[in-house]
């Protein structure tokens, strides 16, 4: 070790160095002019270090060795005559290795100033473009330049196996008056780990953090951040999303959605020796890439349009199925890498497959590796625990007031829809965001400036996501999973509204659900649990949802929920299938119910596919096969989906007998569908019906038929009409009408 050499630096601020308390390092660290003379000198800290040499790029001769200026591994030294800063490299001697390092204080700042200014406004919608960890190439040197928000923080440093996760080596750049840290750190690439170790305000040492932007972050239980390349994914789906821009309506054309939990679908079985009895080991993930080869085909053959995935945002926790995520910006490791997933979108556009995903950004859980005190002060969360806290998951609530939030969560909504050619954000629990007293008692919640129980902060966040999705993105599908009666959810933001294409139409599921649970012989006197949503059916634009929330937490399944012995289980389930399916509104169905899954969905293992080897079963998915196909080709069932005029009832008071008729409609020249629905255990010959049109009735899907498991009561493939009037109708068909059962008639003119 060579003799200590008097530092230009005073001792405190040497000190500060060595301790990870200096708030500029690059003010000191470098190639510096000589404060004193005319000269330049290197300054550079190196832990355990026994020499340092500063050698010219150009020539790569050594310019100069540098003297140890604190044992602690701090080196400086002038350079000679050398006036004029020049690109250089560090020769870093250990005891037993010498490496040919690229100085990080060497580069200037990489972030442009229009950047930050549109972040701190609140506008900016692409910050995954220079914030987090992206590769670089910075004067022929490759690395990466690491970029973050802590704006309180006192001193932040990028940690990792490549410097041994020691603070001290890796301080930042500050940008006061954005509250933004830089570094470029050359070598650094692909697959390194790393995590933010931050000081506060006072210095004290925070938890530390992973990256807020990061794009791939390790497998739980493990916590670290991970660089990724820059994408070069080819892209095949130029066609589909082409089209998506120019000539996509969801509102006019039929959407029926099906959603999966990636992690439970299906699980590989490979690990599992034939005849072996010990089922204690979980089978593993089905990977992005095996999903495509199965899932999306499947999706295809049972005649969806569109897939939505719960959360795929990194999550640390299984059990919360994504819905507490810490990652937003990075697809679950679970399943593979960015690019694999990004191959399972591209396998459902070409297969001709919409994908719709989970976004949750109406809080985020409490995890000390996440965004929670983020520099040591609620920087992402409201401070105020009446504002930031979430009493009924136990999570943080994002600050939506504040401008570098707002485009965090905007550039996040677009970052899926443009990095990843998503078609549209399902919006998770949008009535928590809405509402300051949600799940709160008086005394628990602040009112918002007017007084109000109105979260006008949210409100206007939400307006910002889903117009600027739009704008960016035409043809995608913003829907909002909202559970009260809030007013123009669906309605464009320019009107007042919210700015949603869609709402999950709650109501509707929890009515009719509650009137499928109950004995047939009781439903007449509850007969408007079925009706009642056709009051509000047409106040937004719904998807009728039978969604994961309705098969958990000792809800049972869709098929344990209906009364009766199997076969009137089952036979209740397929007319409540054919009932969804005719009624207005697009259509959503979780993974298991199309074939009625017996248990309760277990997040921790494959749904029960061996129940497709029993004929109830199979008649169950090959019914909703059948309705997808029925559905996509009668377009009476939803070309006025979202328009009063596509729906009439011709019977909705047979309480009685738990009957109702009603008709779908098409827009001009469309043939009309004519529904009919028993609720009831009885069959009927002879059932007068009227109708206004007249003509022949072909009876294209019958729930009853016995292809699904049904007694096979029907009108023989049709009926014509007798231009008699009935119940206020010009014209009248009589029909068989099958026990617990749906039948779609499509009229034909008579020729």
């Amino acid at each position: 070790m060579k003799n200590q050499f008097i530092s230009l630096l005073g001792k405190e601020e040497i000190l500060a160095l060595i301790e990870a308390k200096h708030q500029d390092v690059f003010s000191v660290l470098g190639m510096h002019k000589h404060p004193t003379d005319n000269g330049i000198i290197v300054r550079s800290f190196y832990p355990n270090a026994l020499s340092v040499e500063v050698i010219d790029s150009k020539t790569n001769k050594s310019v100069a060795s540098l003297d140890l200026v604190d044992p602690a591994g701090l080196f400086e030294g002038k350079l000679g005559r050398r006036r004029n800063a020049f690109n250089y490299r560090l020769r870093v001697s250990y005891k037993d290795d010498t490496l040919l390092l690229e100085d990080p204080y060497s580069y200037p700042s990489l972030i442009n100033n229009e950047d930050l200014y549109l972040f701190c406004e609140g506008t900016h919608e692409k910050t995954y473009q220079w914030m987090g960890a992206h590769e670089l190439e910075v004067d022929n040197v490759k690395g990466t330049h690491f970029v973050l928000w802590a704006p309180d923080a006192s001193r932040v440093s990028v940690v990792g196996d490549f410097n041994f996760w020691d603070g001290r080596r890796h301080a930042m750049r500050k940008h006061p008056a954005a509250g933004v840290w830089e570094i470029f750190l050359p070598n650094i690439t692909a697959s390194t780990r790393y995590k933010y170790e931050i000081a506060d305000t006072n210095g004290q040492i925070q938890p530390l953090k992973a990256d807020p932007y990061a794009f791939s972050m390790q497998l739980a239980p493990e916590t670290s951040s991970r660089v990724v390349h820059d994408s070069l994914y080819p892209w095949q789906d130029e066609q589909w999303m082409k089209e998506r821009a120019t000539s996509s309506n969801h509102y006019h054309g039929p959407v029926s959605i099906y959603e999966v939990h990636l992690g439970s679908w299906k699980r590989n079985v490979e690990n599992f020796f034939e005849g072996n009895a010990d089922t204690t080991h979980s089978p593993s993930y089905l990977t992005y890439r095996e999903l495509a080869d199965q899932l999306v085909p499947y999706v295809v053959e049972m005649g969806f349009t569109h897939l939505q995935l719960m959360p795929v945002s990194e999550y640390p926790f299984d059990g919360s199925w994504g819905y507490q995520p810490i990652g937003l910006f990075a697809p679950t490791a679970r399943f593979g890498s960015s690019d694999d997933f990004k191959y399972f979108v591209d396998c459902c556009h070409n297969a001709g497959i919409g994908l719709l995903l989970d976004w949750v950004p109406g809080h985020f859980p409490t995890d000390e590796h996440g965004t929670g005190k983020f520099d040591g002060t609620c920087l992402y969360e409201h401070e105020d625990l009446r504002k930031g806290f979430h009493p009924d998951w136990k999570t943080l609530i994002y600050n939506y007031g504040r401008s570098e939030v707002q485009s965090y969560l905007i550039s996040n909504a677009i970052y899926w829809l443009d990095q990843f050619h998503i078609d549209g954000l399902r919006v998770d629990a949008v009535a928590s965001m809405l509402y300051l007293d949600y799940s709160r008692e008086a005394g628990e919640w602040l009112p918002n400036i007017h007084g109000g129980r109105e979260n006008l902060e949210a409100i206007e966040l939400l307006q910002q996501v889903n117009s600027r999705a739009y704008l960016k993105h035409p043809g995608v599908m913003m829907v909002a999973e909202e559970s009260t009666a809030w007013p123009g959810v669906s309605k464009p933001v320019d009107s007042g509204g919210l700015g949603f294409g869609f709402k999950w139409n709650m109501g509707w599921m929890n009515d009719t659900l509650k009137y499928m649970e109950r004995d047939p012989i009781h439903r007449q006197h509850h007969h408007n649990e079925m009706t009642f949503g056709l009051v509000y059916s047409f106040s937004e634009n719904f998807v009728l949802p039978l969604s994961h929330d309705e098969v958990v937490h000792g809800k049972g399944s869709l098929l344990n929920k209906m009364p009766g012995d199997d076969w009137q289980k089952f036979a209740n389930l397929r007319a409540y299938y054919g009932f969804m399916w005719t009624h207005p509104g697009k259509k959503l169905l979780f993974m298991g119910c199309e074939f009625a899954q017996r248990a309760e969905w277990n997040h921790d293992q494959s749904l029960d596919w061996h129940l497709l080897e029993q004929d109830n079963h199979k008649g169950v998915q090959a019914l909703i096969k059948d309705l997808n196909y029925a559905y996509k080709n009668i377009p009476a069932l939803y070309e006025l989906d979202c328009d009063s005029s596509g729906f009439e009832w011709l019977d909705s008071q047979n309480s009685e007998q738990s009957i109702l008729v009603y008709l779908r409609q098409g827009k001009e020249g469309t043939a009309p569908a004519l529904v009919v629905v028993n609720l009831t255990p009885a069959s009927y010959e002879n059932y007068c019906v009227g109708v206004p049109l007249s003509g022949y009735y072909r009876e294209c899907l019958n729930t009853d038929s016995s292809k699904y498991g049904g007694s096979n009561v029907g009108n023989g493939g049709g009926v014509n009409s007798k231009n008699e009037a009935y119940a206020g109708q010009a014209n009248q068909v009589t029909l068989s009408i099958p026990p617990l059962a749906t039948m779609i008639f499509e009229w034909q003119a008579n020729e």
